[in-house]
Order: C-alpha cells, then structure tokens, then sequence
C-alpha cells in the first residue's frame, strides 16, 4: 500500500514563505521552462456562472523533478457574502516515476500566493533596473501585499506608492508597510509619476496602465490578467514598450496582456516577444539599457505550481510535518 503524506494550510505556511529558497524554486521551474523538455498542457478551466464560480486546472512536468503536481484552484467570488472565502483550492503531489500519489497540498491557495509573488520579483530581478528604488503598487489586496515583499528581496526598494480603488484598503496597506516611504495616491498617474517599477495586482476587466504612463527605465510587472476578461495594460502600451515578456507566451496569447493587444491589432504575432525562462537561462537578452522600458506579462503556469509544491513537499519531510496515512 502506498503511503500518502497530508498536509494542511498551517504545516505548509511552517514550511514555506517568502525567501530567497522559495524563489529559487521557481526560478529553476521558468529556466526549465527554456531549456528542457517540460510538459505542461493548457490551463483546464471551468465556469459556474450561475454561482460566480469558476475552477482552474493547472499542471507541468518538470525533467530532473522527482514529482509533478496537479492544482485545481477554485474562486467563487459570491462567498464572501456567505462568510467563505472566495478563493481556496489544493495540490495533488505524484511520483515523477510512478505516477503514485505522494501527498494531498490542502494549500487554500497559500502555495500559488507564494509562487505567484516569486514570479512577480523574479520579474523585476531580470529586467528591472539594478538602482530602481521607487515602486508604485495598482491594488491594496493580498498579492498586493506579497508582491511587495518578494520586491524587497531583489531590489532595495526605498519608496512605495499605492493606488487603490477603495482608498481605505491602500491607506491600511499603506500603514502596515514597514521600513519605506509609503503614500498612498489619488490617482493612477500620481502612483506612476516618477517609479521606476510598476505592479498591478488588480482583477481589472479594463485598462490601468496606459502608454502616457511611460517614462525611460520603467518596468511593469503585470499579473492580474490570468482569464480572458481581465485587462490591466493598454493594448497600445504593448506597440510602446521596448522589451515584451511572457511567462508562457501560448497561455498569455490566449488570456494575458498580450491577448488584449493582439485582438486590438496594435502588436503581431511575429514581434519577437520572449518568454521570461529564455530570459532567465540567457538565452535571450533582459534589459540591455537603463532607458529601456519594460514589461513582463504574468498568467501563472503549472510549472510554477509543481516546483513550489515540490519545494514545500521536501520542507515538510525535513521537519516532520503532516500526517502520513496509507492509501
């Protein structure tokens, strides 16, 4: 009988947060991404309109992984208002050489938070500028608050602006922020007017970031735009910027910014974007010039979800968490 390890919200949150090794886990996922065979099929999606409801699938093998996971990832956006969360959601980890279930991840979401967040300050490691101090934050909600905090670990932030659309969730934000200059702005061109990063952290369904918002050095972590629906980055800012990268350019063709400016017809297909695994591996040049602006279009991949459930797996059995049970 196979032997199951099950571990729950609290043992992964003992296991894993954000530090250098939980971004080096994902690091190595998006090189693996550029350089080896990984496979990872489309994001299976599921809507359940009549309850606001929708599921995502997501998966990768990764070679030189011991394990592959598959998440599915629930947000019912209704619960709320029945005192639930609107997102939860859990890892199954299985056996790269077996295909037998090794552990049951009941993350809630905690795991893709962290991933995501890794991808955001990888993002800004690889094609932001080494001096950039100013940061403008679009959103005051948990990623919000985690993209931050990988920032931090990257680039030595001095500065950080917030814009929100309930100015009373960016003032909280603005006041747990330790150790930096924290404003809250009135206005998205307050937020951008002199930063030298941009996150957007929002479930906007139309435009924040237009191409007025430009200036030399800039670079703009976008990771909000994860289903089709979602726009935070003008079409038209796509045509202006000087370096384009995807996470995975078949996924943000599909439903990232890029999707948005290619139905818009302002870039083509044949524009010589890259992925942020070729950046990462060398394989293609980052930033090349401190004028350069840049933008990095983040949907989130299965990749990302095996390497860091892969992580908190090796954690957790280095200090004894979880409950193990045979299957």
């Amino acid at each position: 009988m196979a032997t199951v390890v099950l571990l729950n919200e609290s043992d992964l949150r003992a296991c894993v947060g954000l530090d250098h090794d939980s971004l080096e886990a994902v690091e190595q996922a998006f090189a693996l991404l550029a350089t080896a065979a990984v496979a990872m099929p489309p994001i299976l999606r599921l809507d359940i309109p009549e309850h606001n409801g929708e599921v995502d699938v997501k998966t990768a093998y990764l070679p030189g992984i011991p394990h592959f996971a598959i998440k599915v990832s629930p947000g019912f956006f209704d619960n709320p208002r029945r005192g639930l969360p609107s997102l939860n959601g859990m890892m199954m980890l299985l056996s790269a050489q077996t295909g037998l279930l090794e552990a049951l991840l009941l993350d809630n979401g905690y795991l893709t938070a962290v991933r995501t967040a890794a991808a955001g300050a990888l993002a800004s490691k690889w094609l932001a500028r080494e001096d950039a101090r100013c940061v403008a934050v679009l959103g005051a909600g948990e990623q919000a608050r985690l993209q931050l905090a990988a920032l931090r670990l990257v680039r030595d932030v001095r500065e950080v602006r917030i814009w929100a659309r309930d100015a009373g969730r960016a003032a909280a934000f603005a006041a747990e922020i330790e150790g930096l200059e924290a404003r809250v702005c009135s206005s998205i061109d307050e937020a951008l007017a002199d930063a030298d990063i941009a996150l957007t952290t929002t479930p906007s369904r139309e435009p924040l970031i237009e191409a007025r918002h430009l200036r030399p050095g800039l670079h703009i972590t976008a990771m909000g735009s994860d289903a089709e629906h979602k726009n935070e980055i003008a079409p038209a800012v796509l045509a202006a910027v000087d370096l384009y990268v995807a996470d995975r350019l078949s996924q943000t063709r599909l439903l990232g910014e890029l999707h948005h400016a290619l139905e818009a017809g302002c870039v083509s297909d044949e524009n010589g974007f890259t992925e942020l695994g070729r950046v990462i591996a060398e394989e293609h040049p980052g930033r090349t010039s401190p004028q350069q602006v840049t933008l990095c279009d983040l949907t989130g991949t299965g990749a990302q979800d095996t390497a860091i459930a892969s992580f908190a797996f090796a954690r957790a059995q280095a200090l004894g968490k979880g409950f193990a049970f045979s299957s």
